[in-house]
């Protein structure tokens, strides 16, 4: 059902002729990512002094040439922006491999699981601006934590309160030019009274270090953080030259 509570914005569910859209909306919102998070990687003080470290390094290999120095310090950032950029692709090439390739199959099939589009009228035309995913996880699944720990609630009496059960959002993505207007508000909360209506009593979300703008957007409605890890890629070294952590974040509904 469609969405539009006084918006200039209608929330519905996906339908098959989305999928273009959906698919350039969610490529372009996972790959805005990689510059973040390429900046933030090269500003900590540790990389600072590495890649100082390295210019020098050329300086002094080259004779005393400031270009060797430059093409030094160009190469190690050039690594740096490597891989940012390939824990992102390979993240986006996962999702494209597994729910991004069936959506209807994935998604709408199941009763515990959601796809959502919200357009808007661009320019005379209505256009898709943005979207939005959630699967329901029930049953006794382990949660770990960066540590490898159990993450266990307690109620007021000591009681464990945690019964595995979730709805997890994968995907919020929200066009450029629909940014700031409550839209990313709408469909966290579309997301929210979906979970409330399949019986769920908790939501999750994993963001990463970089997205500081949708870190700080589920912190204001209300997302706390229970564990933080830094194992982003396969190569254990990318995730730590690029220094991207992925914060798992959770709400009780």
């Amino acid at each position: 059902m469609a969405q539009k509570n006084n918006s200039p914005f209608i929330i519905r569910e996906y339908q098959a002729e989305d999928y273009d859209a959906v698919i350039s909306l969610f490529c372009d919102g996972i790959l805005e990512h990689v510059y973040p998070a390429f900046f933030k990687a090269m500003s900590h003080t540790d990389q600072i002094g590495v890649t100082l470290s390295i210019s020098m390094a050329g300086y002094v290999l080259g004779g005393g040439s400031y270009l060797m120095a430059l093409l030094f310090g160009g190469a190690w950032a050039a690594l740096i922006y490597y891989c940012c950029f390939e824990i992102h692709e390979a993240y986006r090439l996962r999702r494209m491999n597994t729910g991004m390739v069936d959506i209807q199959a994935y998604y709408l099939d199941n009763p515990d699981n959601g796809f959502w589009v919200a357009e808007a009228d661009l320019n005379g035309r209505s256009k898709v601006t943005g979207l939005v995913a959630v699967i329901g996880r029930r049953g006794a699944e382990e949660e770990r934590g960066d540590s490898g720990n159990d993450l266990v609630r307690f109620d007021e009496a000591g009681r464990d309160e945690r019964d595995g059960s979730y709805c997890e959002v994968l995907h919020l993505v929200v066009s450029f030019a629909c940014r700031k207007k409550g839209l990313g508000t709408q469909m966290t909360q579309k997301v929210v009274e979906f979970c409330k209506d399949r019986g769920f009593s908790r939501v999750v979300v994993e963001t990463s270090s970089p997205q500081s703008l949708a870190n700080a957007h589920f912190r204001k409605l209300g997302f706390i953080q229970t564990s933080c890890r830094s194992n982003t890629h396969d190569n254990h070294w990318f995730s730590k030259l690029a220094n991207v952590q992925v914060m798992r974040m959770e709400k009780d509904i």
